[in-house]
């Protein structure tokens, strides 16, 4: 496999279209019925086949659509934290804890001169 890297912003979008339309034509689906089940037009569905993708909200009803959002899952997990970075959180939150005043609490009542 190349370096997507390498690859212009064109090119991959238009991997990216030739990809969506392989899969849609792998699961026997067509243009209109795509774009009736992602809730948009048929000539946006060309579009992104073609590699035109302009609008990430037609893209991600596309993907949705032919159950292709786990390739793009990765992008909304969380990040993980290493061990030493949740050590540094941890005694970070430590630091800024509030502590009580250090004495005894009286419980006499003292009564008022008024």
């Amino acid at each position: 496999m190349e370096d997507i890297y390498a690859l212009s912003d064109a090119q991959i979008q238009k991997r990216i279209g030739e990809k969506i339309k392989a899969v849609r034509l792998k699961q026997n689906i067509t243009q209109d019925s795509l774009a009736e089940s992602s809730s948009i037009s048929r000539s946006s569905i060309q579009k992104v086949e073609a590699g035109e993708i302009k609008s990430f909200d037609t893209f991600l009803r596309v993907l949705r659509t032919l159950g292709m959002l786990d390739d793009i899952s990765r992008l909304c997990q969380e990040e993980q934290l290493s061990p030493s970075e949740y050590y540094k959180m941890v005694n970070s939150a430590k630091k800024h804890r509030r502590q009580r005043a250090v004495g005894r609490i009286s419980t006499k009542k003292e009564e008022s001169e008024w």
